[in-house]
């Protein structure tokens, strides 16, 4: 059997009502669909598995990869713990409008009610419009009783954490926490592999059939944590040529990388594939003799096999990665 090497896939596209057009010139991204939301750059998402676009492997879904590969590609404890199933799904959104106020429940709550894995995500804003804001959790501690009255008056908006977002800026969004994506903002997000979402509020809006879209107001309450919590943003501070932690959970650790120069990567302790979201310049990746070009928009997935390998921008021009793992060390101490 060949030797796995770095994998890049097909983005799957996703038509949104509130999707824009900033992908083409942002990230190279090429579609012929309106109003493109979201662009899935690798999902383990049942009917939209992400396929392989290059080398002997071009056209074999992740799945089928995971299938023959196992504990090679993707870990051994990962594979122990999920199987086939990618445990993370990774994507840009362009929001050319508002995104509905959302809710994701934990693992426990929806493997009882869905079968399925909770929902901890994480945003890096890549472009943001002057004057945009997300909006992350209560501006306030509040109970289940003024949250429904509040909603039911049509004045959560009022409740809401709205936060003005620039580039660069990271939010930590835990199971339970209430969400939503303002207007002229894309950001890379990092997921568990979920598709359980609870819309609870959508600004009164209507399809192209004037119906209001369905809101998921009784299976959120069991969901929602109704706690203020006082720090939004995740704090970094910038480095050259060696990684700036952003997020560090149990489901996922991302990593800043800005290259000017190469930098060497070891992942010989943390047993797990690694991602690489390339959102400015490109880069070499070389292992063992062989390398390959990764340019502005691609994602790369480096199986847990190939565990030490170089990154180097190409041309000498700066290069800035997220850098996307699980640790199963942060497992043991939690």
């Amino acid at each position: 059997m060949k030797n796995l090497y770095p994998l890049k896939f097909r983005p799957i596209y996703k038509e949104r009502i509130w999707g824009g057009d900033k992908l083409p010139a942002l990230l190279n991204k090429n579609y012929s669909i309106a109003h493109c939301g979201e662009s899935w750059e690798i999902s383990g998402i049942q009917d939209d598995v992400s396929v392989v676009s290059d080398g002997f492997l071009k056209g074999n879904s992740l799945e089928e990869l995971i299938e023959v590969y196992m504990g090679e590609l993707v870990g051994e404890k990962i594979y122990d713990q999920f199987g086939t199933e990618f445990p993370l799904l990774i994507k840009y959104i362009d929001a050319n409008d508002r995104l509905s106020i959302q809710v994701h429940p934990d693992d426990e709550l929806s493997k009882e009610r869905h079968g399925a894995f909770g929902k901890t995500e994480m945003w890096y804003v890549v472009q943001a419009d002057e004057g945009s804001e997300l909006i992350s959790g209560f501006n306030r501690t509040i109970d289940r009783d003024s949250y429904l009255i509040a909603l039911q008056n049509n004045k959560l908006e009022n409740l809401l954490q709205f936060d003005p977002v620039k580039a660069g800026d990271v939010f930590f969004i835990p199971a339970g926490r209430v969400h939503g994506i303002g207007k002229g903002i894309v950001v890379a997000e990092i997921q568990q592999t979920s598709d359980v979402t609870y819309r609870i509020f959508d600004f009164n809006r209507v399809d192209d059939k004037g119906n209001p879209r369905e809101l998921h107001t009784e299976l959120a309450l069991d969901a929602i944590n109704f706690k203020h919590h006082e720090i939004s943003y995740a704090a970094w501070q910038p480095k050259l040529n060696e990684p700036v932690e952003l997020v560090k959970c149990v489901y996922f650790t991302t990593n800043l990388l800005q290259l000017t120069g190469e930098v060497e990567r070891d992942f010989s302790k943390i047993d797990s594939f690694v991602i690489y979201l390339c959102f400015e310049g490109s880069y070499t990746i070389q292992w063992e003799s062989e390398s390959v070009t990764v340019y502005k928009g691609e994602t790369l997935l480096v199986p847990a096999s190939i565990e030490n390998f170089i990154l180097k921008p190409v041309g000498g021009v700066e290069t800035k990665l997220l850098e996307v793992y699980i640790d199963y060390r942060l497992q043991i101490t939690n």
